[in-house]
């Protein structure tokens, strides 16, 4: 990576590709999404939580079983109605500078070009509508992202959270297992008291939860994806 402040001056004639494909790392099994995204998300991923290295929680957005499998990924692009934004933004990251957000491109993502793809700056000056939506997208990803400890030591305070494994068997009669994730308990989240409840609602973590609870059909889909994909390469 090469993060750097992004500038009208140094910068003023990058562009950057926007084309879905394995060759600009988009061949990723999940990225990272947050309880403000979980309505849009959720039409077209299955929502799973995973603890990290720092024995912290963080909400994923599901597009594979393994490594580098994104089953939404094809020939023509993303398969899906619905990007996260923590895959839309790259390469675009957000850094500060004296506690306020500005934006920073990584120089050596492939999608960096100075050929083909959006303009990020006007020929006489000032942003494209491009860099100002990516802008957008980076502030929406920083408070999203803010805000989410909470709603999660929300979830864990009243043990709503379970590890849970998926046994899958193919249409080809091959056997996968999804481990290391988890998702919310229904049984536990029915059992919560009214003030727990009204807690939570306040707080506005019920319709999030709910969106995550909802988004687990789509393993359905995952699994419909896998089956086609290894019909496709018989």
């Amino acid at each position: 990576m090469n993060n750097v402040l992004l500038n009208n001056i140094d910068h003023q004639d990058l562009r950057v590709i926007t084309r879905r494909s394995a060759t600009y790392g988009d061949d990723v099994k999940s990225a990272l999404t947050f309880p403000a995204e979980f309505r849009n998300v959720q039409a077209c991923y299955p929502i799973v939580f995973q603890k990290t290295a720092d024995g912290k929680f963080q909400s994923l957005a599901l597009f594979g079983f393994q490594d580098k499998e994104n089953l939404f990924l094809g020939p023509d692009g993303w398969d899906a109605q619905y990007v996260p934004l923590t895959v839309e933004r790259q390469p675009f990251l957000i850094g500060f500078r004296d506690r306020e957000p500005m934006v920073h491109i990584d120089l050596a993502s492939p999608r960096v070009s100075r050929t083909e793809g959006e303009a990020l700056f006007r020929t006489y000056g000032g942003s494209t509508e491009f860099l100002e939506r990516m802008s957008s997208v980076l502030l929406t990803i920083h408070q999203g992202l803010e805000a989410a400890p909470a709603f999660i030591d929300a979830l864990l305070q009243h043990n709503l959270l379970e590890s849970f494994v998926l046994d899958i068997e193919l249409n080809d009669r091959s056997h996968h297992r999804l481990t290391g994730f988890y998702t919310i308990n229904e049984e536990r989240l029915g059992a919560l008291a009214a003030g727990g409840l009204e807690r939570m609602h306040k707080a506005g973590y019920l319709q999030a939860i709910y969106m995550a609870i909802a988004s687990l059909s789509h393993f359905r889909d995952l699994i419909e994806r896998r089956n086609r994909l290894n019909a496709a390469h018989r």
